[in-house]
């Protein structure tokens, strides 16, 4: 995943903790037992900056996994290293662990080695007896897993503390993460700010080996990190398969990319883009924004476009004023290029329509029916959609039915209110609504609209650069 803060602040802690390291005055302990297989690896070092309410800086550092941890060393320097930083404990225990494993824990070693001798002398009676232990021996693994996922809780930049179950059924669909799920350096160093009500500023990750060869050796670059001038040392980012699933739950925005400028998020569907109006819709991407980068925000309405509360996908934010204009004036020039997915209730292909074209409707508002919109051939705004068939597939419906369905690729040629959504469920358009639609189709209960905004194109405000960012959807 893309690094969720600003890393320079910490990469200087980083450096710091390293050539302590390696100078001996600090050292990575062993203080829980290791698996063999393990013994050898590396660990990846954390810092975090942030502010407490005074506006005072606090540095904290920590290491993955709890088998390690970072104490003093033998050799003591005026400058103490632990004078200035603060050790970030693991969010469970290894000794919370080990108690959670022990129940299933001799039975699980006693029925591996009776499969392990019957896989010696396989016969027709071994092999039926190998496979019911194997299958007994997975429902044992499972439940120990799952002891252990339950003691993971974690502090929340809104104030929540959610369990591990509770983070993946809203970003994992609720499947058991992979095993070390919270153990890893942002998601304890972003517990520990939550939980004592302070303000992340910079994060950043390396990995350290403790290999023999290369014992107390940070990996090194060849040059130094641009832009963050000294440091020989790879930053690495939070991993996709662990801290893809806790940080967008524990910092309340997925970030795709950013910048001194600019913030590029993925949207969750069911989430406002802006405040709406009453107390009830005023959390919303926004909000978590400006509650997450603080004061580095200049502006009071930094969303440059919106997406539907229920569509999912790319949305850009900016940090400053400049930034805001020069991208709303590209949105306005029609020099964003847009690219949206949808899941729509039919198969178009039957209906004659064309695998790939571009419709032109006229939509206004329909002011007795709020929010929805009309067919207005004199009076409406036009909207300029191109489309492209992606296949016709099988949809399967939270109640467990299943049915044909048609994904469809939109390019929107302009950016007006509900463009897709009547594109798709319009008679004037397909006359084929967008699965889960509120709006101008049907919703089933725990079902969401099938829209997701999943690649924007765009010239940089500030380099230049050329932008391409995608995201694909979770349909």
């Amino acid at each position: 995943m893309f690094p969720p803060l600003p890393q320079e602040k910490a990469a200087k802690i980083l450096e710091k903790l390293i050539q302590s390291l390696e100078k001996g005055e600090i050292v990575l302990a062993q203080v829980a037992r290791v698996s063999e297989e393990r013994k050898n690896q590396g660990v990846m070092l954390g810092a975090l900056v942030c502010k407490d309410k005074n506006g005072n800086e606090v540095n904290l550092v920590t290491n993955s996994g709890n088998a390690k941890k970072i104490e003093n060393g033998k050799r003591k320097t005026e400058n103490d290293f632990f004078g200035e930083i603060v050790f970030v404990e693991p969010v469970v225990s290894a000794e919370e662990i080990e108690n959670a494993l022990a129940e299933n824990d001799k039975e699980i070693h006693e029925i591996t080695k009776e499969i392990q001798k019957l896989k010696e002398n396989l016969t027709e009676g071994n092999t039926a007896h190998c496979s019911l232990l194997t299958a007994h021996l997975k429902q044992l693994c499972a439940a120990s897993l799952s002891k252990v996922h339950a003691l993971y809780k974690f502090h929340c930049i809104d104030g929540n503390v959610r369990t591990l179950k509770e983070i993946c059924a809203m970003y994992n669909g609720g499947k058991l993460p992979p095993t070390g799920t919270g153990d890893c350096c942002a998601p304890k160093l972003l517990d520990y700010v939550f939980a004592h009500d302070l303000m992340p500023i910079s994060l950043a990750e390396t990995e350290y080996t403790a290999r023999p060869e290369e014992q107390g050796r940070a990996k090194r670059c060849p040059e130094p990190n641009f832009p963050l001038s000294t440091f020989h040392f790879p930053l690495i980012p939070p991993c996709d398969e662990r801290c893809g699933i806790l940080l967008p739950a524990m910092l309340g925005l997925r970030i795709l990319y950013q910048d001194n400028a600019i913030c590029v998020v993925n949207k969750q569907s069911g989430l406002l883009s802006v405040p709406g109006r009453g107390e009830d819709k005023q959390d919303c991407i926004e909000s978590r924004f400006r509650r997450l980068f603080g004061d580095k925000v200049e502006i009071k309405q930094p969303a440059v476009h919106r997406l539907d509360m229920e569509t999912s996908g790319i949305m850009i934010l900016a940090f400053t004023k400049e930034a805001h204009r020069e991208l709303n004036r590209q949105f306005e020039a029609k020099e964003v290029q847009k690219e949206y997915v949808a899941l729509l209730d039919g198969v178009l292909p039957k209906m004659g329509i064309a695998p790939h074209g571009t419709m032109e409707l006229f939509f206004r508002l329909d002011v007795d029916n709020r929010p929805h919109q009309v067919w207005d051939a004199e009076n409406g705004k036009l909207a300029v959609t191109e489309w492209q068939f992606l296949g016709v597939e099988r949809y399967h419906a939270p109640d467990g039915s299943t049915r044909n369905a048609t994904r469809v690729l939109f390019m929107p040629h302009t950016g007006r209110t509900h463009q897709l959504r009547l594109a798709s469920a319009d008679s004037h358009g397909f006359g084929c609504p967008i699965i889960g639609d509120t709006l101008y189709g049907h919703c089933d209960e725990g079902e969401r609209l099938m829209l997701h905004a999943k690649k924007i194109s765009f010239t940089h405000p500030v380099t230049g650069e050329q932008m391409i960012l995608e995201c694909e959807g979770e349909f």
